[in-house]
């Protein structure tokens, strides 16, 4: 299926934000690997990173990690440490995906509401919407501090439908993480899913309904 043969139109946009908004996986990826070295003891593979940590928020991966949900004070230390790694590595460097600006002002255009729904902490969030120059277009906003339980939990864009007003299934869903598409299929959201993190075909097997590398072509379907 082609973005341009997409045979629905939803009610509401649902954007996680690393991987989709801006490809920085690959800072958060060296961050992971530094910090659960030096604070867990681990060392962690590219398979740990592939299906374990992509997706997620930082106690919900550690449990995954370590098969024990972390205390406060290893979480703590962990968090403060892995996500100031994160923006010593990204400053500067952050640039928003391939056609996402002109996607955004298109729903807009068509008076179609979109939301963010993301595992970042509100610093990392504050940190990549000044990056990108994206904050005045992200209003209703679902954060990792505002659920109980992360991906591939389906809270997160339960709770992103329900702040544009809407249900669930009338909300496309982009995601790039297996973990990620998880929780938006299982909200029951339709998921377009982009190639910035994971391979199609694992995308794919976790419940999107196609896959695209950018959002380059992607506005067309709303023609």
């Amino acid at each position: 299926m082609s973005a341009t043969a997409w045979p629905w139109r939803p009610s509401g946009v649902l954007f996680d934000m690393d991987g989709v908004l801006t490809a920085n996986n690959t800072f958060h990826r060296q961050a992971w690997q530094e910090v659960a070295a030096t604070v867990l003891g681990l060392t962690l593979t590219d398979h740990d990173l592939d299906t374990k940590v992509d997706g997620g928020r930082n106690p919900e991966i550690i449990e995954r990690l370590t098969g024990r949900y972390p205390d406060a004070g290893v979480l703590e230390r962990f968090h403060e440490a892995k996500e100031g790694r994160y923006r010593e590595l990204a400053h500067g460097a952050l640039q928003e995906v391939a056609g996402l600006s002109p996607y955004l002002d298109a729903l807009e255009e068509r008076g179609i509401p979109y939301a963010l729904v993301t595992s970042a902490d509100r610093t990392n969030v504050e940190f990549g919407m000044r990056a990108l120059g994206l904050g005045h277009r992200f209003g209703p906003r679902v954060l990792g501090e505002d659920v109980t339980r992360g991906k591939p939990h389906p809270e997160p864009f339960l709770l992103g439908a329900q702040r544009l007003g809407l249900a669930a299934t009338a909300c496309l869903a982009h995601e790039d993480a297996v973990n990620g598409v998880r929780s938006a299929s299982r909200a029951g959201c339709r998921v377009v899913a982009l190639t910035t993190t994971a391979v199609a075909q694992d995308l794919q097997a976790a419940g999107a309904a196609l896959t695209v590398p950018d959002f380059t072509a992607w506005p067309d379907w709303l023609e």
